[in-house]
Protein backbone atom coordinates (compact mmCIF):
# COMPACT_ATOMS: atom_id res chain seq x y z
CA UNK A 1 0.00 0.00 0.00
CA UNK A 2 1.69 3.56 -0.97
CA UNK A 3 0.63 6.77 1.09
CA UNK A 4 -0.02 9.29 -1.36
CA UNK A 5 0.40 13.36 -1.07
CA UNK A 6 -3.01 13.68 -0.46
CA UNK A 7 -2.83 11.57 2.79
CA UNK A 8 -0.58 13.99 4.31
CA UNK A 9 -1.25 17.00 2.54
CA UNK A 10 -1.53 19.55 5.46
CA UNK A 11 -0.23 19.44 9.49
CA UNK A 12 -2.66 17.33 11.76
CA UNK A 13 -3.16 14.44 8.90
CA UNK A 14 -1.62 11.15 10.10
CA UNK A 15 -1.35 7.67 8.30
CA UNK A 16 -1.02 4.93 11.13
CA UNK A 17 0.22 1.71 10.18
CA UNK A 18 -0.59 -0.99 13.17
CA UNK A 19 0.93 -4.87 13.13
CA UNK A 20 -0.47 -7.17 15.79
CA UNK A 21 -0.70 -10.76 15.88
CA UNK A 22 -4.39 -11.23 14.24
CA UNK A 23 -6.65 -9.17 12.43
CA UNK A 24 -8.97 -9.41 14.91
CA UNK A 25 -6.78 -7.05 17.62
CA UNK A 26 -4.92 -4.56 14.65
CA UNK A 27 -9.00 -3.90 13.24
CA UNK A 28 -10.21 -3.32 17.06
CA UNK A 29 -6.79 -1.11 17.64
CA UNK A 30 -7.61 0.87 14.99
CA UNK A 31 -11.00 1.41 15.94
CA UNK A 32 -10.19 2.61 18.89
CA UNK A 33 -7.92 4.96 17.41
CA UNK A 34 -10.90 5.90 15.18
CA UNK A 35 -12.31 7.38 17.89
CA UNK A 36 -9.72 9.56 19.23
CA UNK A 37 -9.53 10.98 16.03
CA UNK A 38 -11.52 11.58 12.64
CA UNK A 39 -10.25 8.45 10.90
CA UNK A 40 -10.99 6.17 7.66
CA UNK A 41 -11.13 3.03 10.02
CA UNK A 42 -8.99 0.01 9.11
CA UNK A 43 -8.21 -0.71 6.13
CA UNK A 44 -8.26 -4.52 4.85
CA UNK A 45 -5.52 -6.60 6.80
CA UNK A 46 -2.44 -7.20 4.73
CA UNK A 47 0.23 -10.15 5.75
CA UNK A 48 4.00 -9.14 4.65
CA UNK A 49 5.96 -12.27 3.66
CA UNK A 50 8.87 -12.70 6.10
CA UNK A 51 6.97 -10.35 8.81
CA UNK A 52 5.15 -11.49 11.68
CA UNK A 53 1.85 -10.69 12.33
CA UNK A 54 -0.91 -8.74 10.29
CA UNK A 55 -1.04 -5.06 9.30
CA UNK A 56 -3.79 -2.12 9.08
CA UNK A 57 -3.50 1.31 8.09
CA UNK A 58 -6.21 4.02 9.11
CA UNK A 59 -5.63 7.81 7.91
CA UNK A 60 -6.75 10.00 10.70
CA UNK A 61 -7.26 14.01 11.28
CA UNK A 62 -6.14 15.00 13.91
CA UNK A 63 -6.76 18.73 13.92
CA UNK A 64 -10.62 17.76 14.66
CA UNK A 65 -12.62 15.82 17.67
CA UNK A 66 -13.91 12.85 16.34
CA UNK A 67 -17.79 13.19 15.34
CA UNK A 68 -20.07 11.51 18.08
CA UNK A 69 -23.95 11.74 18.74
CA UNK A 70 -23.18 14.62 21.24
CA UNK A 71 -21.31 16.75 18.01
CA UNK A 72 -24.77 17.49 17.20
CA UNK A 73 -26.42 18.54 20.87
CA UNK A 74 -27.95 22.12 20.10
CA UNK A 75 -25.08 24.79 20.89
CA UNK A 76 -22.35 22.52 19.21
CA UNK A 77 -20.40 22.93 16.22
Amino acid sequence: MEISEEHLCEPGLVVIDITAADEATAIQAATVLGGLWLSSGPSAPWHTPGQAGVTVRAYADQRRPPLTGDSFAPGTT
